[in-house]
């Protein structure tokens, strides 16, 4: 029995018959284990991909109150965003983490993880897999600086442009402000103008005005004053009673060859650099300088009335000079954090009829264009605005049947396209103003920049 008990043995233990089956079982373990843990990670990625879109949306919904919200409201808000766009039942131990940040322009981070049940890996005990993702938009990386050059001359008395323009203008502050993040992301500088501008009374000992033409034209005789003839002295009248008011730089007699009242480079110490004071009857509303006090703005606002003539190239130097500073305006300076956008919007309602040297005030004078824009050459105040990297709009209120401003045309666009129709506009009627002043003002406050 024992010798044929162990033959059995030998023979069981030669046997290979059966080995194939034993083989294959042996294999197939880690076959199964390779397939069921790839379909147990394409879950996972499935899941990663939805958490993945979740954060992305949540980042962006968190960008438009990040920055009046704790940190504790923050992360608050975010995980319930995610978790109501994850819905995925496999998705367990949902965590999400915000921040947000407002140095080099303003930021929401949201970054997010789960955990993802699985079934096959289970076997070699990873009962779960994590996935995560992270999103970020930021925005305000751009700030803006706009320069409203506004018409005040004595046209704007009708067909009540001048009320449009105040209710225009006061709705174009508010969209401008509601597109600050942080004070500084938005500046603006409003500048009245007639045949002047009136830069403010109280600068009357400044150094940079010139007072040739002004002492002038503002003296009395102390005596008796017979047919223009003083018998007595001529008094020259004290300069602060000066009523602000400036008009354009260069030559009193004409402006010649110089240039000085189509640039924004500073004085120096010839008469001709300065800024020529003027008492006009027709003096504009003091212009402001580039703030995001939206106070004042609007006080100034309120301040416009319509008087005088239309000397458009004044205003358009004067809204470039608000944006680099020099005399009486302080630009702040810019942070290299952020790219800027400097903007001029020019609106008048007539064609230019009178400056310092050229027009009589009630017709078109072309010698006005001319140092605004010559036709000619190109040359003038607006092509030396946008080389400088300044965009110009201009809207031109046509409620008169006047011809359409070819020159307002040609003023309009930027150093990348120095002539852009896009950037003019003509309305017929004073509605018009805040119709275009929200479609401009719409452009300019897409600040976003989401990444």
């Amino acid at each position: 029995m024992l010798r044929l008990l162990y033959r059995r043995l030998v023979a069981f233990g030669r046997e290979r018959r059966g080995n194939v089956a034993i083989t294959f079982a042996l294999a197939a373990l880690p076959l199964v284990g390779t397939v069921g843990a790839a379909v147990d990670y394409t879950q996972a990625n499935r899941i990663k991909t939805v958490l993945q879109g979740a954060l992305d949306s949540a980042a962006l919904m968190l960008s438009r109150d990040a920055a009046t919200l704790s940190s504790t409201d923050l992360n608050s808000k975010a995980l319930s965003y995610v978790q109501a766009m994850l819905n995925q039942p496999q998705a367990k131990n949902i965590v999400v983490n915000a921040t947000y940040s407002a140095s080099g322009g303003s930021k929401v981070v949201v970054n997010g993880s789960a955990s993802v049940s699985t079934v096959f890996l289970g076997v070699i005990g990873l009962n779960s897999v994590t996935v995560t993702g992270s999103s970020t938009t930021a925005w305000g990386t751009t700030r803006l600086r706009v320069a409203l050059v506004l018409d005040n001359t004595g046209s704007m008395a009708s067909d009540g442009k001048m009320t449009a323009l105040k209710s225009a203008t006061k709705d174009l502050l508010t969209q401008l402000k509601g597109a600050a993040s942080v004070d500084g992301d938005v500046y603006v500088s409003i500048i009245p103008f007639a045949k002047d501008v009136n830069i403010g009374a109280t600068n009357y000992n400044a150094n940079y005005l010139d007072w040739t033409d002004w002492n002038s034209a503002n003296t009395t005789c102390s005596g008796w004053l017979w047919n223009g003839n003083c018998w007595g002295n001529w008094v020259t009248a004290s300069h602060s009673t000066w009523n602000g008011c400036v008009t354009d730089r260069g030559p009193s007699n004409s402006p010649g060859s110089s240039t000085w009242d189509q640039v924004v480079t500073q004085p120096d110490n010839t008469a001709n650099s300065k800024w020529p004071t003027e008492q006009a009857d027709a003096c504009p509303a003091a212009m402001m300088g580039l703030t995001y006090n939206w106070t004042n703005l609007n006080s100034l606002v309120d301040q416009m009335q319509p008087s005088g003539s239309t000397n458009q190239p004044i205003g358009l130097v004067w809204g470039w000079q608000s944006l680099v500073g020099g005399g009486p305006m302080t630009a702040p300076a810019k942070d290299s954090n952020y790219t800027y956008n400097d903007i001029i919007i020019l609106m008048s309602d007539g064609l230019n009829t009178k400056d310092r040297w050229y027009g009589d005030g009630s017709n078109v004078s072309t010698a006005v264009d001319g140092r605004m824009y010559l036709s000619s050459t190109g040359a003038g105040t607006c092509s030396n605005i946008k080389s400088a990297g300044v965009t110009i709009y201009t809207i031109q209120v046509n409620t008169s049947g006047d011809p359409t401003s070819t020159l307002l045309q040609n003023c309009a666009g930027s150093k990348t396209k120095m002539s852009d129709p896009s950037k003019f506009f003509i309305v017929t009627s004073a509605s018009g103003i805040g119709t275009v002043f929200k479609q401009i003002g719409t452009g300019l406050t897409q600040l976003r920049v989401a990444k």
